[in-house]
This record gives structure tokens, C-alpha cells and sequence, in this order.
């Protein structure tokens, strides 16, 4: 059989027609009457490429070619892929697979010369240890019978390219084994519309619950190549499968180029040309189309039952939406999720650059700046190679290297990819990195920092140990997390942990919305020109400023609320002091000077305040679309700093004035517990909340009265003082009289176990830790409550 359909071919067709084309056929068969739109097509089958090699008396001679490989250095890997690509291409395909061919593209196409995508598809392809993303050609919008001929026999070469060879030689496949099916499929028009890839998993750390997908404007092999940084979409799953707003992050990316087809008379048979500035500034899918896209890749995980890397386009003319391939996804499937390897950097220096971190690891190595893989000294595990991008025909190159850097790309890129698949950190689309370092120079490359990775000038200090979480008890006493940055939030999801017990508003306002909220909702109030065009670029896209605001931070607590989906997420409602919120853009025009911030107007005080209660709103509009529109209601809110009774009264009736109900859809309130008045008073708090943290810092600071940053005084804060652990003691006390849950926020239980043991004995419901403090505070309450129980044993037996 020379030809299949795909309304013919199933996933157990890989022998057949390779894994792409066994793929693009079950989802045609299984999944179009499910909505999920996959384009029409044919494939050639393996016995048709056997067959051609057979014919053309060739299969001898092709191995005979592979037998003079260099398989040390490869240093005659170009002269080999040449040679045996040449022995294909000057060959001919017979008459009867010709006639096959032309048949069925005409059933395909019908009396219209209908353009068409021609993908290579080999028979051990997209297997679950092996993804072969990118070894092979494919040829687009290919329009009529001679040149889909052509076309077909060049993917029957690109079996040889430089790359594919030393994939196959990698994972050990035997190339005489290998067979080549052409795919040939309806051209979906995306230089006319806009398209990309996504994953059912997050690449980086693997967390299951979310698909990312990423798009650009025009064909995707501006995405492939990371020629440009395009748009990302974080899709949470529980909110599609529950019918909720599911989208929990978007980030625009640049999109500088469009990549659409050549006229017919140029040579070349794409261009890349700039992208209109609006369109650069539009996100190319609506929600609309992200939500179609994600429960399409939903659809298409479990029917496979596995993670899967698919592309998708959407068609410019019919504005329709499509899937093209479907791979099972290759890097984190195979790996044991109880086995975590941890980079920590153990001091800062000057940073180069900075981009989208693949991996979690730190190199230190030397920089090698190349402009093409044809460059490449004699590279080894210590170098580190800066360029402008990278393209499949690297490949071979970059198994040998330690490290790898670009300009260009994002995290779905083939460099990332393919760095994610050898386990080689690299930061992509840094924009600036081959002007920015030196060649020659050590550098050191972190991906340990979270999405974000830096390159920095020396060779830093750092340290890597590996950590097996199934050898980990969790403690009776909830062990939780003290959060702020998003963007640890899916990696630190895998540590054992029951939950965040503080997540810190205030890094996603400083980092990710960086202007005032009064700013926002009053921006005609501002005097200063600068601010106002700050403020201006930073909502262009935005109908009104305060819906910037809204969206932004939204956006940040969602990501720390999925990330840990079912279990409880605590957000603290914003405590910047006032000299902290001047320092956002546009702050200075709506705060007061005070000549002591830390007493002064803060936490609960600001949010029934007229100077900040419009703010505040936003902040409760924030919280409501997390918990509403999402559906993310593990999402709890604490209120910092609240001094009395009264306040603490005024608070919850202004939050439920925005939308923010105590008890409505689960939600409860907590407070802080770091006042003496909260001590004093924790059973008439506890007919107010539904909970307490104590924050061992401030409330140590009240108590004794010390500044803790005070140069002077600051060797006198002590959280072990009798004084403050009387405080503590008391305030648990009041809490379990009152049935009312009581957690602490702080350092002192990790670094101390006798503190631990303290808050043990003293029946603390929850303890949080900041991340690199987590596992240590673990092993001190697991200690704790040993010794614990072997006291109550020791008392009940005496």
C-alpha cells in the first residue's frame, strides 16, 4: 500500500506512516466529532519509501555512506548527510507511487489546485523517549501536482539531514530502520491569520494543571526558530473542565516579524517582514480562541492519556482555528517527580541579561558568541554558547555544550525545546545578549530564579544538591508557604507542602502592575508629564487605567492560587507603608509623608479610608475575579495590621460592599495576629474572622518594642524572648477557646527548633515557611511533635 488517508489511519499506524502522520489520523477519526478541527489529508506510506529506495537501487549505497561516519567527533557529519541526501534526490519516484500520489490530492483537493502542507514523518517519530521535533523538513503551501512531487522526494532526503543523523545516532535508533511517510495535508492559511504551538503540561517544571500555549502573527516558524518572542497564555485546567474564565495568565510578547509567503517569482519561499505596531501590541488569539485552543489540547491529552506538544494555526481567510500536530511530549513524562535537584546562587554580581529561563539549573562556563553552528570551535560541557537564535540545524552542536543563550525565543521555541530534552539551562530571547557579553569571558547562567534567568558577569558561587521528596513525612502541623513571586509558584507546587499560608500582594503590585492603584483610578490628578507617559505606555491596551490594575494582579495571585489548587492559598491584602507606596509610579501624588511608616498609615487602616478605599476596590475586584470568574476558591484573604475591633468591623463590611462576602462561595477572612491588641483581644477578633497568622516579626517589635532594622537596636530582636512567646502562647490560646484556626508566618521555626518545638507544644494549627527554609522547617516539626507525643505518653504514665 502506497498511499493512506487519513480517514484511514489510526495511532497503531506508526510502523505505517510515522508517529506524525499516525497522529494527525486518529485525531482526525477520534477527535473532529468532537469539534476539535484538524485538516483533511493523505499520507505515503512506509512501504512506498522502501519501495523507492529499492527501485533506485539505493538502500546499499545509503548505508555504505553512513559507514564512513566519524561517531567520535563527527567531524564528517556535513559531508555524510550531503552525500546521502544526494543519492535520494537524484532518484525518481516511480510511476505507481507518482499516480498514487496525483490521485489523491486530487481527491483531496478536487478540480482546484488547492495549496497543501508536506510534512516529513518518520516511522520511530514523536515516540514518548524520542520527539524528533524538528529533524526533518516540511514544505508549505505547496501548489500543484509537479511541485508536490518535488516536494515529496526532498522530505524522503531530509531523512539525512545533519541533524537528523546525529538524533538518530543519539538515541541509539538504527538509521537503516528508519523509513520516511510524507504527510500531505490542506494548507491552513496562517501568514494570513496567526498560529503556534502549545503543551498540556508546563514545559519548565512540568505541573499538570495548566497548558501554555504561544502564538504569533503569520507562520509558526518564527516560534520554531525563536526568531521572535511571541504571545504566552497559561490555560488552567479544573476552571475549563468546570466551564470558569480559565485563562490565569497572558503575556504579550513583541512579534516584531511576520513570517508570509514569497511572491512566486522570488527564490526564497517564505519572507519575514515587520509587523504593524498595532498588531505587535494586540495578543494574537481573542479569549475567546484561547479557550477553544485549550480545551481542544485538553481533548487531545486525554484521548492520548499522556502530556502531548502540539501546534496549532488559524487560518486568515476563514478565520477558523486548527490543530496540525500532536506529539506526546517528550521531557517530563519519563521523569521521577519525587526526585528534585536544587540550584541556589549564594551570591549576586553585575547581570549582563536576562530571559526566559529553560530549566532550573546554574552554569558557569565560557561565553562563545557564534552567528551559525558553521563557527563552532571545539566546544565542550564548560562552554556556553551566546547567539542570535537557534535553528534545528544546531542541533548536533548543542549536545556538547553546557549552556546555551539567545536572543531570540521563547519558552516554546526549538532551543527550548530542545535545551529542556539534553537538560542544558539556557535563557532565550534575552534581546541583547551578544552585545552584552564578552567573548571569551566567564559568565555565570542561572535558570534557579524562576521563569525569569539571568546571565551574570564571573564565575558565582552556587550550590546543587538533590532532594528525594518520597522519603519526606508531613507533620500533623500544616506545613505551609510564605509566597510572593509567581513565577516560583508551578516549580514549588511539587514540595511537600499543604498549601500557602502567606502570599505577599505586594511583590506582584511592585513587579507586575508597578503603578499605584490611586493613581490609576485618579489619573487626571497627576501633576507630573513623565508619570502621566509611564502610566499611559503601561495601559495602552487597557479600555480604562483601573482595569490595568485589576488584570495584572489578577493575574499574578491566580498563577499562585493554581499552582496549588485544592489546597488553601492565603492572600494578604496590600501592607505596604505609605513611604513604599510613594515609590510606585504616580505614588507620590497620593500618599502622605509620615515621619514613622511602620506605625503610621497602613494595612487595615487604608481600606475604609477615603485617601485609599477607590484602591482598595481594586484590590477587591482583584480577589473576586481569582475566586468568581476563575473559580479558584482555595483562595482565602487576610487582612494585615488591623489595631481594634472597630476596624477590623469596618474592613469586612467594606470588602463584602465590593463584592468580597464573608462565607459567600467559602470565603473566609483571616487577620494577622501582630499587635498586642490582637492578643488582648483574640476572642472578640475571632467573632470578626475566620482565622489568625501570627506575624512573629512585628509582633515581636510591639512587644519589645525594638526596631528590628535599627542599627543600634536591631541585635536586641529576639522572636525566642520570654515576652514575645508569652504573647504567642496567649494568642493560641485564645484561638483553640474559641475553635478558631491560628497559623505563624515566620524564619524563627526553621532556624530554631526549639522554637518549633514551642509552637508545637503550644498546639499551633499551621506553620509558614519562606521556600529554602521549607524542608528544614518540616524536620523540626516532625521532631517536634515526636518529642511531643513521647511527653504526653511520659505524663499519662506517671
Amino acid at each position: 500500500m502506497l498511499i493512506k488517508k487519513f480517514s484511514h489511519i489510526g495511532i497503531t499506524d506508526i510502523s505505517l506512516v510515522g508517529g506524525k502522520n499516525a497522529s494527525l489520523g486518529e485525531m482526525y477519526n477520534q477527535l473532529t466529532s468532537k469539534g476539535v478541527g484538524i485538516p483533511n489529508g493523505f499520507a505515503t506510506t512506509s512501504y512506498a519509501y522502501w519501495k523507492f529506495l529499492k527501485e533506485n537501487n539505493i538502500q546499499e549505497a545509503l548505508e555504505n555512506v553512513i559507514s564512513g561516519l566519524d561517531r567520535l567527533e563527527y567531524s564528517n557529519l556535513a559531508l555524510i548527510g550531503d552525500r546521502a541526501r544526494n543519492l535520494i534526490l537524484k532518484s525518481e519516484l516511480s510511476k505507481a507511487l507518482t499516480e498514487s500520489i496525483i490521485n489523491a490530492y486530487n481527491d483531496l483537493c478536487g478540480d482546484t489546485d488547492m495549496p497543501v502542507a508536506v510534512r516529513s514523518s518518520a516511522t520511530a517519530e514523536d515516540l514518548p523517549d524520542a520527539s524528533f521535533a524538528g529533524q526533518h523538513d516540511t514544505f508549505l503551501n505547496i501548489k500543484g501536482r509537479d511541485s508536490l512531487l518535488q516536494a515529496v522526494k526532498k522530505c524522503f532526503a531530509s531523512l539525512y539531514t545533519d541533524r537528523a543523523i546525529k538524533y538518530r545516532e543519539d538515541k541509539g535508533f538504527l538509521h537503516k530502520d528508519i523509513a520516511l511517510s510524507v504527510g500531505v495535508q490542506l494548507m491552513v492559511r496562517s501568514d494570513k491569520g496567526c498560529s503556534g504551538v502549545g503543551f498540556t503540561i508546563e514545559p519548565e517544571s512540568g505541573f499538570e494543571n495548566v497548558i501554555l500555549l504561544s502564538g504569533v502573527w503569520g507562520l509558526g516558524e518564527n516560534i520554531v526558530q525563536g526568531t521572535i518572542n511571541p504571545d504566552e497564555f497559561y490555560v488552567f485546567k479544573p476552571s475549563l473542565s468546570k466551564k470558569k474564565y480559565p485563562i490565569v495568565q497572558k503575556k504579550l510578547g513583541d512579534k516584531k516579524l511576520t513570517m508570509v509567503y514569497a511572491d512566486e517569482a522570488k527564490k526564497a519561499t517564505t519572507l519575514n517582514v515587520p509587523t504593524q505596531k498595532e498588531k505587535q501590541e494586540t495578543y494574537v488569539l481573542s479569549d475567546d480562541e484561547i479557550i477553544t485552543l485549550g480545551n481542544w489540547a485538553l481533548l487531545i491529552e486525554q484521548h492520548y492519556k499522556k502530556p502531548m506538544d502540539i501546534e496549532w494555526a488559524k487560518d486568515g481567510i476563514s478565520n477558523k482555528l486548527f490543530i496540525t500536530q500532536a506529539r506526546p511530549e517528550t521531557v517530563h513524562q519519563n521523569k521521577d517527580k519525587q526526585i528534585h535537584v536544587e540550584y541556589k546562587l549564594l551570591e549576586k554580581g553585575k547581570i549582563y541579561t536576562q530571559g526566559n529561563a529553560i530549566g532550573s539549573k546554574i552554569k558557569v562556563g565560557k561565553a562563545i558568541i557564534l552567528k551559525s553552528p558553521n563557527e563552532a570551535p571545539s566546544l565542550t560541557k564548560d562552554t556556553i554558547i551566546i547567539t542570535d537564535t537557534i535553528t534545528p540545524d544546531w542541533d548536533p552542536l548543542l549536545k556538547k555544550v553546557g549552556g546555551i543563550i539567545t536572543n531570540k525565543g521563547g519558552r516554546t521555541s526549538h532551543a527550548a525545546i530542545v535545551a529542556r530534552e539534553l537538560g542544558v539551562p539556557a535563557i532565550v530571547g534575552c534581546g541583547n545578549a551578544t552585545e552584552q557579553i564578552q567573548n571569551n569571558e566567564t559568565i555565570t547562567l542561572s535558570c534557579a530564579q524562576g521563569r525569569t534567568g539571568y546571565v551574570y558577569k564571573g564565575n558565582l558561587s552556587f550550590k546543587e544538591r538533590e532532594i528525594d521528596f518520597s522519603g519526606i513525612q508531613m507533620p500533623l502541623t500544616e506545613a505551609k508557604l510564605i509566597l510572593a513571586d509567581p513565577e516560583n509558584a508551578f516549580n514549588l507546587s511539587r514540595y511537600p507542602n499543604d498549601g500557602v499560608g502567606l502570599l505577599r500582594m505586594e511583590f506582584i503590585i511592585t513587579h507586575k502592575v508597578k503603578v499605584h492603584p490611586m493613581a490609576l483610578v485618579k489619573f487626571n490628578q497627576i501633576k507630573n508629564a513623565g508619570t502621566r507617559k509611564e502610566i499611559e505606555k503601561l495601559t495602552k491596551n487597557y479600555a480604562d487605567k483601573p482595569a490595568y490594575f485589576i488584570d495584572q494582579l489578577s493575574q499574578g495571585i491566580a498563577t499562585i492560587a493554581a499552582a496549588f489548587y485544592p489546597k488553601e492559598v492565603i492572600v494578604r491584602l496590600s501592607d505596604f507603608k505609605t513611604n513604599e507606596y510613594a515609590n510606585l509610579i504616580g505614588g507620590a501624588d497620593f500618599e502622605p509623608h509620615e515621619e514613622n511608616p511602620m506605625l503610621g498609615f497602613r494595612g487595615a487602616s487604608r481600606y475604609y479610608n477615603e485617601l485609599y478605599k477607590e484602591g482598595f476596590a481594586l484590590e477587591c475586584a482583584s480577589i473576586k475575579k481569582v475566586r468568581e470568574d476563575i473559580g479558584l476558591t482555595n483562595l482565602k484573604v487576610m487582612i494585615p495590621f488591623c489595631r481594634t475591633i472597630e476596624e477590623g468591623k469596618k474592613v469586612v463590611t467594606v470588602m463584602a460592599e465590593n463584592g468580597l462576602k464573608r462565607k459567600d462561595n467559602n470565603l473566609k477572612i483571616y487577620t494577622m495576629i501582630e499587635i498586642p491588641s490582637n492578643v488582648i483581644l483574640a476572642k472578640e477578633f475571632a467573632e470578626i474572622f475566620d482565622g489568625f497568622s501570627i506575624g512573629s516579626n512585628d509582633l515581636t517589635q510591639l512587644t519589645l518594642g525594638i526596631d528590628r532594622d535599627s542599627e543600634i537596636m536591631g541585635k536586641l530582636f529576639d522572636e525566642n524572648d520570654v515576652a514575645t512567646k508569652k504573647m504567642i502562647s496567649m494568642a493560641i490560646q485564645s484561638a483553640k477557646s474559641t475553635h478558631t484556626k491560628i497559623g505563624l508566618c515566620g524564619q524563627a521555626p526553621s532556624d530554631f527548633p526549639e522554637f518549633a518545638q514551642f509552637l508545637v507544644d503550644e498546639g499551633i494549627d499551621s506553620i509558614s515557611f519562606n521556600p529554602d527554609a521549607l524542608l528544614q522547617g518540616i524536620e523540626n516539626i516532625n521532631k517536634a511533635e515526636q518529642k511531643h507525643t513521647t511527653k504526653k505518653v511520659t505524663e499519662i504514665s506517671d
